[in-house]
This record gives C-alpha cells, sequence and structure tokens, in this order.
C-alpha cells in the first residue's frame, strides 16, 4: 500500500519504517492547481497538499473542519453542517472554492450559514494556495485558493477491471455514522466511476457532557455518475452529481422587520404557521423535525445538481504541450424551514467554464494561457429575500509564465476580468479588473528555497455587498449594500523560506497585503429591536500582516517533532480600528511514532489566543487548548488494503468558541469526541 509523506507541507509528518537508517527525502506532490505543475516547494506563493492517509485522518463532515490543522487556515464555523475554510483572516468570496479547477457553484459565498457543497469524504486530494491567487481563479481570490480533487470523472482505465474504496466510521459527540463508497470500471477505452455518501448525526455534546447544542445535526447524501473515454493522449468525460443535505440553523432568531421610513426596525416574531402544520406541501419537512432532539430549531434543505464536463489532450495544437478543459453546470436549491414551512428559499443556477493551454518553451519561457467564463442567476423569495435577484457574468483572460536560470525560477502573470451584474429593480453595475504578479523561487542550497513574490490584485464587488437591504435571521442583523462600491485592489507581498529535505524540515512565510477600497461589514452600533443589529457595507483602505509556519524534526527512526502556529493581523487604516472576526493566533506541538511498520500514532496539543483586537461593538473570544490523539494500523487481505483508525479530539473538552462566526456568543464548538473508522481499498 502506497503511503505518503507530506510532512513539510503539512506538518503532519509520518515517520518512516522502524530501522531504516536515514530519513527518506520527501516525495511531494504536484499541486494541479498551480497550472504549471510545480511541486510546493517550486511556487512562488505557499501551498499546502493533503492526501492519502493523512487526508483520511482529518476528514470532517466540513471542508473548513477539514482544512483546520493546517497553518493559515481556519474553519468560519455556523453549527455542524457549516464550516467554510478562511485562509489567513480571509473568508467568503476571498477564499475560493473549486472543484477541480472550476467554481462550487453554490451559495456559500452570499452568507456565512450557506454550506460549501464540497464533500470532504469523496475527496481525493485537497490542495490550498495560501495568499492571491486571482490571475488564474478570478479577482476574488485574494485569500487563497481551495481545490478539491476528486474521482467522478474517471481519468484511467483501471489494470484489473475495477477498483474502488469503501469507508464506513462513526464517532461519539453526536452519534455520527458516515459510510463512502467509490468504485471505477472500464475496459479498453471506456471507463465509469460511481460514488456516494451517507452521512447521518445528531445534535453533538459541548462542554459538560450530557449537554448538547440543540439543533446542531447534519444530515447529506451525495451521490455521482460519471464515465470517461480515455485515450493515449488524453482523456474526456462526464459526470452527474446529486447533493441533499439538511442541517440545524443555529443562533437563528426570527424577527419581524419593517422599515420605518429610511431605517430598519424589527420586532418580536410571532410564528402565524404554529397551528399551520398540515400543509401538504412541505410535509416531509415535518417529519424529519421529529428526527433529532432540535425540532424547534429553524433548519437548511439543501439540493444541488451538478454537471461536470473534463477533459485534457496532449500535444493538442503546434506549439502547445497540454490543453485542459473544464465545464461545470449547477442547479441549486436551499430552503429555510421554520416551523414546519418555508420562510426563505435561495435558488442559484450557475455555470463556469474554463480552458487553459499549455505552450512549449519560447525564448526559455513557458507558460500557460486561457480563459474562463461564469454566469450566476441568483433568486432569493420568502421572509428574508434581502438581496434581489441578480444576474451575474465573469470574463478573463489570462496568462501565467516561468523562466528557469540555474537555481532561479522566475514567474509572471497577468489577467483582466470583465463582470456585470443585472439587478431587478436595481442599477445594473459594470466592473473591470486587472491583476499582475511577479515571483521568484531561489534553490540557494541542496533541499533549501527562498520564495518571493508581489502581486496585485483588483476583486470586483459582489451582488451582496451592492445590493442587500434586509434582514438575516441567521446572522441576526439586517444588511444593507451600497451600489456604489468600487473594486478593491490588493498588494501584496510574501517570503517563504523552505527546507524539505532531511531530518530537520521547515517552512515559513511572512506575508504584508495592503488592500485598497476593502470592502467589509460594518457594524454601525444600532440595536433596531429583538436583539438584531444593522451592518452595512463599506470601503476602506486595510492592511493585513502575518506569519505562519512550521519545523518538523526527526528525533529517532520512529519518532518525529513538529512544531506549528500561525498569527494573522487585520486592520483599517487611517486610524479606522480592527476588522471584525479575524481569528487570534496559534502555537501548536506534534509528536509521530512508528510502534511498528503497521501502527501509528499521533499526539497533538495546540493553544488558540484569546482575541482582545475587536472590531467597533465586536466582544472579545477567550483562548483554548485542543488536545487530540490519534492510532491508524494498516493491513493487507487478499486484494485489498485497509486501514483501522481511532482518533480523539478535544480530549481536554475544553469550552471552545470560534471568533471568526457569527454566532460565537451563542453557539460552543463539540466536546470531547472520538472517532473510530475502518477504511478499505482494492
Amino acid at each position: 500500500m502506497k503511503r505518503h509523506s507530506l510532512a513539510w507541507t503539512l506538518g503532519l509528518s509520518l515517520v518512516p519504517a522502524i530501522g531504516a537508517s536515514e530519513p527518506l527525502e520527501l516525495e511531494s506532490t504536484v499541486v494541479s492547481a498551480s497550472a504549471l505543475a510545480k511541486k510546493p516547494h517550486e511556487m512562488t506563493t505557499p501551498a499546502e497538499v493533503l492526501e492519502g492517509d493523512e487526508l483520511v485522518l482529518r476528514r470532517e463532515a466540513t471542508l473548513g473542519e477539514t482544512l483546520e490543522g493546517l497553518p493559515g487556515v481556519r474553519s468560519a464555523s455556523f453549527g455542524a453542517g457549516v464550516g467554510r475554510p478562511m485562509i489567513r483572516g480571509q473568508q467568503g468570496a476571498r477564499v475560493k472554492m473549486l472543484s477541480d479547477g472550476v467554481d462550487v457553484l453554490d451559495a456559500s459565498n452570499i452568507s456565512p450559514d450557506h454550506a460549501v457543497s464540497s464533500e470532504p469524504l469523496m475527496a481525493e486530494r485537497i490542495e490550498v494556495l495560501k495568499g492571491p491567487a486571482t490571475l488564474l481563479y478570478g479577482g476574488g481570490a485574494i485569500g487563497g485558493v481551495v481545490n478539491v480533487i476528486d474521482k467522478k470523472v474517471p481519468t484511467h482505465v483501471p489494470e484489473n477491471g475495477y477498483e474502488g474504496e469503501l469507508e464506513l466510521r462513526a464517532n461519539s459527540v453526536a452519534n455520527e455514522g458516515s459510510g463512502v463508497f467509490g468504485i471505477t470500471a472500464g475496459s479498453g477505452n471506456f471507463a465509469v466511476r460511481v460514488e456516494g455518501v451517507k452521512r447521518q448525526a445528531d445534535d453533538y455534546e459541548i462542554h459538560g457532557s450530557p449537554s448538547k447544542q440543540d439543533g446542531s445535526y447534519n444530515d447529506t447524501d451525495t451521490f455521482s455518475l460519471g464515465a470517461s473515454f480515455v485515450g493515449e493522449r488524453g482523456y474526456l468525460g462526464v459526470a452527474f452529481t446529486e447533493q441533499n443535505n439538511r442541517y440545524g440553523l443555529l443562533g437563528h432568531q426570527h424577527a419581524d422587520c419593517h422599515l420605518d421610513g429610511p431605517a430598519w426596525h424589527c420586532g418580536e416574531h410571532e410564528d402565524e404557521h404554529e397551528e399551520e402544520h398540515e400543509d401538504e406541501e412541505h410535509e416531509d419537512h415535518d417529519e424529519h423535525d421529529h428526527e433529532h432532539e432540535g425540532e424547534g430549531v429553524p433548519y437548511v434543505d439543501l439540493r444541488q445538481y451538478r454537471w461536470d464536463l473534463r477533459g485534457e489532450l496532449q500535444d493538442p495544437l503546434p506549439g502547445f504541450e497540454l490543453a485542459r478543459l473544464r465545464v461545470a453546470h449547477s442547479d441549486y436549491r436551499h430552503e429555510e424551514v421554520e416551523g414546519g414551512q418555508v420562510s426563505t428559499r435561495f435558488d442559484n443556477d450557475a455555470s463556469d467554464a474554463r480552458l487553459e493551454l499549455t505552450h512549449q518553451p519560447l525564448f526559455g519561457w513557458r507558460g500557460v494561457l486561457g480563459g474562463q467564463t461564469l454566469r450566476r442567476d441568483f433568486r432569493a423569495s420568502g421572509e428574508e429575500a434581502y438581496v434581489p435577484p441578480t444576474i451575474t457574468r465573469n470574463h478573463a483572460l489570462f496568462l501565467l509564465e516561468e523562466y528557469t536560470d540555474g537555481a532561479w525560477r522566475y514567474e509572471l502573470g497577468l489577467r483582466h476580468e470583465w463582470q456585470d451584474i443585472e439587478a431587478e429593480g436595481r442599477p445594473d453595475k459594470d466592473h473591470r479588473g486587472t491583476s499582475f504578479s511577479a515571483g521568484a523561487v531561489w534553490s540557494f542550497a541542496p533541499n533549501y528555497s527562498l520564495g518571493f513574490s508581489l502581486s496585485r490584485s483588483q476583486r470586483l464587488p459582489s451582488a451582496e455587498e451592492l445590493y442587500a437591504d434586509g434582514p438575516h435571521a441567521a446572522t441576526r442583523t439586517v444588511e444593507l449594500g451600497d451600489p456604489e462600491l468600487d473594486e478593491e485592489t490588493s498588494h501584496n507581498l510574501e517570503l517563504t523560506l523552505r527546507k524539505f529535505a532531511g531530518r530537520t524540515t521547515f517552512s515559513f512565510t511572512l506575508y504584508r497585503n495592503q488592500v485598497d477600497d476593502y470592502i467589509y461589514a460594518a457594524d454601525t452600533g444600532r440595536d433596531i429591536g429583538s436583539g438584531y443589529r444593522e451592518i452595512e457595507y463599506r470601503q476602506q483602505d486595510a492592511l493585513f500582516t502575518g506569519v505562519e509556519g512550521e519545523v518538523r524534526f526527526q528525533a529517532t527512526d520512529a519518532t518525529a517533532l513538529t512544531l506549528f502556529g500561525d498569527h494573522v493581523r487585520g486592520k483599517l487604516l487611517d486610524g479606522g480600528g480592527d476588522l471584525p472576526r479575524i481569528p487570534a493566533g496559534r502555537l501548536g506541538v506534534r509528536l509521530d511514532h512508528g510502534f511498528t511498520s503497521s501502527l501509528d500514532g499521533q499526539l497533538e496539543f495546540y493553544r488558540v489566543n484569546h482575541q482582545h483586537r475587536l472590531a467597533d461593538f465586536e466582544t472579545e473570544t477567550s483562548g483554548y487548548s485542543m488536545l487530540g490523539a490519534s492510532l491508524t494500523y494498516h493491513g493487507a487481505l487478499r486484494r485489498a488494503d485497509y486501514q483501522i483508525y481511532l482518533k480523539g479530539d478535544n480530549l481536554l473538552d475544553e469550552k471552545a468558541r470560534d471568533h471568526s462566526s457569527f454566532i460565537k456568543d451563542d453557539v460552543v464548538q463539540p466536546g470531547r469526541n472520538l472517532t473510530l473508522g475502518l477504511r478499505m481499498t482494492f
């Protein structure tokens, strides 16, 4: 069974088998989201790759929770069903969520209570690009990119005619049971793929068990069917995926809000539907309510149909090495259910397509040129339709070039995009944005590299930032957009020092990102009744500075020690104070030990600091300590390899709150948890 060793990128070190005389040189993975097929230590900006055994151990119900352990990455939680990755203090539209290179096409950027539709249990590999990745994936990605690689479109025909995987897992904190299967079969030039996930989790226990976080359940099922034609020079395939997800809306508090002149006011909400649970149209919602303890808590009923077309062709045209095509279309529906009735419905029909062409070296320069187009038709209806129906069109052209000269590798990039938004009953808006970057990697000694990058990126305002106008019960706010918002301009500078082989490996990054006309949701200080607050989207120059890194020491052939940490500071310039929902610094240590050639163990402890750097009207968040441990056993049974794992999270049963969450003062993170899993590959 092949085991992946990615200690220098992840700080999740795997020790070599007992008896090895020297530590092995780490075999790093090519980052597909880099376009030029580079390994992380060859890139000008930091990248993380999570795969293999470490991905199996780190996977959770949401993408944010899965990536929480990576330096510089946090989860912006909104209960058990929502955990959005936050990179260097940036979240929402500034962190691009991709499915093998194209947008996930859900509604997660519209509100912090909307789930990212990507399913971690179906991921083969997860790549994280930290810092502006706007040249390849759009001006919005000034925080970074999370690219989830899956197997739903086959890229090869299995040698023995079939291959697959099966995994079952359960945890104690939410009485969760999950299962995932995937089978790829084929013959000749054709291959098919079938895969699926089922998850059912009750309300999770919190500090002081048997207390539970009411309404924190999460039920998900996902199914995918794909097929490909695979030839000597490439492949072309298509897949259909259906996802259904139901999760509680923690912190949701409805109120009757109305305009009183130019201002909003909110009063106590009277539930008109309290005695109307016999409506046949929503009978299925009533039945579901009784399956969970938190049946009085509003919940989300999410459904997404998605189609993917993927293809790659070597030597497609004279002068070009590779053509790469990605097209996706999504039919997304999301209902918020209160008292057995649908109070608000969100519909998002969206398509995203990109074509990349890698050209052969020209005067020593090798690069990728391409184009991308996205269309999003978004509509909200019901009590919380605080954003008018909009159609967003975004088109872009990009170019990324590299040149290698001895120990130096240089990189230049350019992207220009056009965006227009049509809003029902509001003025249409057109924006243009240009981004460029320059960087270099200096391999100044064997197994060492120094990366430097300078970029200027422009992010175009979203429809929600421009047009929001109304109450949002999930965050207990009234949101006010501004149609006059202009594009943001980010100037990012970062320096990364790496050592990627030997007994001691490390990666350290310093960065400074100044954003002109930064768009943020500011609390106006107006208490408009019923516990609601008014927030409005404003623009002001902002500065983000930070450091992240890790160092791993192979103490013995069987034991490795890793120190890791991150810190980010986000503030408004010109005396504007700190920005809201910026996570506190974190520092931790991890011990890995190989007991035998088949049994590995890991012990991890980290401390999240008290966050006292606050925006206006924001509350402090106490620090907390997290202790985790795991044991993994590998074995083989005929043609199948298997992995049995037991892991513990929050073993100290700490009372922890997520500072980056809108509902941190009402919702506590899960308490002590044990997870037992079995995974087989064949």
